[in-house]
């Protein structure tokens, strides 16, 4: 046992022990172990991002499972990395060029700008995994990947080049979600819908055999009008059925345009009546295909319109021609009215515009076992917490579209397709690639380029992040083709630690690859965990300024504060409410535990006095009932978090953590065994305390260690529980309860007695504060009708009441107006003589008696007055009523104490 320092400082500590578990190689998974596998795989974070609170959620997590199956007997991998995050580190590059040299990615060149990426890769792509470590993540380092490793790369491109040939991937010409600033193609997970104030404007097209009669149509993009190709009403719309087959004048540039029917028209919406530009929106897109309309796309790349038809439109930006185009048709008298309109608008999460829906030649991905992925959720081979999400999951599976997989981006991986040079115009001008374009040998796809590259080019497209993302699971374990120790001993993984938000970009996709590449899926259970918010229910973002830097967090509250705070706040299935003051508290508790370990080793060692106990009976058969009570108490615990841990409830482990250490082991146990480390006491009683202290402290270190690992190691070490040069995170859980022997009848008469001291001790506490006598410790109390066994707990009783003495007397009768306790150990009375000025407190009382009658003649008239019940809202209205609940009761009881006093 090593003396603790008085204070403890969790930076000093948390930077050592992550040192030394690095140096005992302690993270690092072995596949050839005979051990259980157990293997979870990191959810990848930007390889130049930084950390926030959402991955100190959703790492502390991963870790707590990690370390507590390495605690059961498991070999444990747990797999780190970093994704190359495509739009977000190329946007940082770009930025950079712009500030500094004035230059853009063009002027470099593809070659030259890569070269800058990977510089700034290196140089800021290792931030986040040093705060992961800080944090304590025990990831093993030692396999660490990155989605632009070699290796890494092959694999991309391997599965791109067997889809392709499956006819899974072809090239084609779809409505995409187009970037004006980034100049690409992004997914839906890249785009972040947000509520805008809109204008819904009315206008009317002629109809071209009925000149001076119109149809009148609403639309919030009058800046597209040139793209029109038709009008579409609702079938079941008889307000328009007369119209349906006729056409009207597109007013600019003016033409005729059919008027159509198609169910998917809302009838509710605007007019009823709809312009149609299938280049710039999905649905019209769609609704184009069903009636064979031509497309035409007015806006450039960059979002300016592309209609040289109309002079005094071109070239504008779309915000600027949306205004234009309004006063070019109210001066037609076109423009019937404009109305606000609130709607959501997507917009480019890491340019932050509002994106367009646009027509594009991308390529696209047919998903490939979609059934087997969908059974495997709804049958619970893989198993989905909360179990709500699986319901998210099923109807996602059911409405898949093909996705687009491309990107107009240079960082990322590039599409294995090489064009012939002789043909290139041709296929880039062509409205499909497949695989009859690969069969006649116009283009080539492979990992590796045609052999004679010169005649060649090269797709300059590189693959959505979200592509090698879906590969993880095994990608991270094995080269193409290859079945390591690694892939056979730790695949599939066990849990996936995720946010709800990528059930569809990533976790769906990873279970669909899962089974087309490897047969089986990529893992068992998927825990989703909650959305951080602040106390106003808002998502956390730095442009709101409510989301704190976890680093600063662990400098103030420590690594291990800040994940005990986080997962005793963090639900499941639903929302965390974000409070500091519980970072603050699992500083707290993190002191707590220190300062209890520091109490007990103000005891000293222990060295076992003869006793006429049988050796085999130990230390239970030495014990008393308070010692029973907390290793009761301990074994339950084990076995509670055990059930918490197989239902994923972490928050309730945290929680159930505290209440034993706080309320149970300190502010109960420790103050009833107070007394056995006195001078006074006897060696056996002294022995058996510090000994029940040890085993408690020593077990519960170890159930503590996955939420604080730091901390625990600490202690462990200094006080003797784990050996120089071994690691608490090492040590299995015992398999035996520490009162394995001890019969069920005998553990409950022994926790009935300690309950029942604790119990009267509370009572009488309460009892000595309602007379303002809490302060006193040369209190005097007499118990009347004592159980049988009181005598020996006495001084205990004593101890915890603030007693100066505590007497058993049967026949004792108590002067009137004595105050009372019943409790589970008999009736207790506090005399009253020499302990307080009797006239004083009936003064006393009397003022408090008459303030709270007046308060409850206050609040009783308010609930009289109708007028107050009609105007007020209801919750002060209930608050009202509790009121004069609590002004009854407390009137009640001060009337009682009153009367007692004679």
């Amino acid at each position: 046992m090593s003396d603790l320092p008085k204070a403890y400082e969790p930076q000093a500590v948390e930077a050592k022990w992550y040192a030394a578990w690095i140096e005992g190689k302690c993270f690092e998974a072995d596949p050839a172990s005979e051990k259980p596998a157990y293997s979870i795989v990191i959810p990848p974070p930007n390889v130049t991002g930084i950390l926030h609170l959402g991955h100190v959620l959703n790492n502390t997590i991963q870790d707590i499972l990690a370390r507590r199956a390495r605690q059961e007997g498991k070999e444990v991998l747990w797999l780190p990395g970093t994704d190359h995050a495509g739009i977000a580190t190329q946007a940082k590059v770009e930025r950079e060029l712009r500030e500094k040299e004035k230059l853009t990615r063009r002027d470099l060149g593809r070659e030259e700008f890569l070269k800058r990426v990977w510089d700034f890769k290196e140089k800021h792509g290792n931030i986040i995994i040093s705060q992961l470590k800080r944090l304590g993540c025990s990831c093993d380092w030692s396999r660490e990947r990155f989605t632009m490793d070699a290796a890494y790369t092959k694999w991309v491109s391997h599965v791109f080049v067997e889809l392709f040939k499956e006819g899974m991937i072809y090239r084609g010409k779809r409505i995409v979600n187009w970037c004006p600033v980034s100049l690409t193609a992004l997914s839906d997970e890249e785009v972040i819908m947000k509520p805008q104030r809109s204008k819904l404007y009315y206008m009317k097209y002629e109809l071209t055999d009925a000149p001076g009669e119109f149809l009148e149509i609403s639309t919030t993009r009058p800046e597209t009008l040139m793209g029109d190709v038709a009008v579409a009403v609702n079938p079941k719309d008889p307000r328009f059925t007369k119209y349906v087959g006729r056409t009207v004048y597109r007013p600019f540039p003016h033409a005729p345009i059919p008027v159509i029917a198609d169910d998917h028209v809302d009838i509710e919406f605007g007019t009823g009546a709809l312009k149609i530009t299938p280049a710039h929106d999905k649905a019209d897109f769609e609704i184009g295909l069903r009636h064979n309309l031509p497309i035409i796309d007015v806006l450039t790349p960059e979002a300016f319109i592309n209609c040289p038809e109309v002079p005094d439109l071109h070239g504008l930006d779309r915000f600027v021609a949306r205004r234009k185009a309004a006063a070019k048709l109210e001066e037609m008298g076109l423009l019937i009215k404009v109305e606000e309109y609130d709607n959501n608008v997507g917009f480019s999460e890491r340019a932050g515009v509002p994106i367009e829906p646009r027509i594009s030649m991308q390529w696209f991905l047919k998903y490939p076992r979609v059934q087997e992925a969908a059974d495997a959720v709804a049958n619970g081979e893989i198993q989905i917490r909360p179990e709500r999400w699986a319901k998210t999951y099923a109807h996602w599976m059911e409405n898949l579209q093909d996705w687009c997989i491309s990107r107009q981006l240079w960082w990322g991986h590039q599409i294995p397709v090489w064009y012939r040079k002789d043909k290139l115009e041709g296929l880039k001008n062509a409205e499909s690639l497949d695989m009859a374009d690969f069969q006649s040998g116009d283009i080539h796809v492979g990992i590796e380029a045609p052999a004679d590259e010169a005649g060649w080019v090269r797709d300059e497209d590189v693959m959505d992040t979200w592509f090698s993302s879906w590969l993880w699971p095994f990608a991270t374990m094995a080269d193409v083709g290859e079945e390591t120790p690694t892939l056979k001993k730790f695949y599939p993984t066990t849990d996936l630690v995720t946010g709800p938000d990528i059930i569809f970009f990533w976790v769906a996709r990873m279970i669909m690859a899962g089974f087309r590449f490897e047969g089986e899926l990529p893992f068992k259970n998927v825990y989703f965990t909650s959305l951080i918010r602040d106390m106003k229910g808002q998502k956390m973002s730095k442009t709101l300024g409510n989301s704190p830097d976890p680093l600063d967090m662990m400098d103030q509250y420590g690594a291990d504060g800040l994940r005990f705070g986080l997962m005793r706040i963090a639900p499941t299935g639903s929302d965390l409410r974000f409070d500091e003051v519980q970072m603050e508290e699992g500083r707290n508790f993190a002191n707590k535990l220190y300062n209890a370990c520091r109490f007990r080793q103000m005891g000293g060692t222990i060295e076992f006095p003869e006793t006429d106990v049988e050796e085999d009976e130990g230390l239970v058969g030495m014990a008393n009932c308070f010692h029973i009570d907390i290793l009761a108490k301990l074994d339950e615990l084990a076995v509670d978090l055990t059930r918490a841990y197989g239902d994923y409830r972490f928050g309730e482990i945290a929680q159930r953590l505290y209440e034993f250490l706080w309320s149970e082991f300190c502010d109960k146990f420790l103050e009833a065994v107070k007394g056995d480390l006195r001078e006074t006491a006897t060696p056996e009683a002294r022995v058996v305390t510090l000994s029940v202290i040890d085993t408690v402290m020593s077990r519960f270190l170890q159930l503590l260690h996955p939420y604080m690992p730091h901390l625990t190691e600490e202690l462990s070490l200094n006080m003797g529980y784990v050996d120089a040069g071994e690691f608490l995170m090492e040590a299995e859980l015992p398999e035996q309860p520490v009162l394995a022997g001890l019969s069920a009848d005998d553990l409950a008469i022994e926790q009935n007695k300690a309950a029942a001291i604790y119990e009267t001790a509370g009572r009488l506490r309460n009892l000595k504060t309602e007379y303002h006598v809490a302060a006193r410790r040369d209190v005097k109390l007499v118990v009347k009708g004592a159980v049988a066994w009181l005598e020996e707990q006495q001084q205990v009783l004593a101890l915890l009441a603030g007693a100066g003495e505590i007497l058993l007397d049967s026949t004792y009768e108590a002067p009137k107006g004595t105050p009372v306790a019943l409790t589970p150990v008999g009736e207790i009375y506090l005399p009253l003589e020499g302990l307080i000025d009797v006239a004083a407190e009936k003064v006393r009382m009397t003022r408090e008696i008459a303030k709270f009658e007046q308060e409850l003649v206050r609040s009783e008239a308010k609930l009289a007055n109708e007028s107050f019940i009609a105007r007020a809202p209801a919750e002060v209205v209930e608050q009202e009523k509790a009121r004069i609940t609590e002004w009854r009761t407390k009137l009640a009881q001060l009337r009682e104490m009153l009367e007692g006093l004679g």
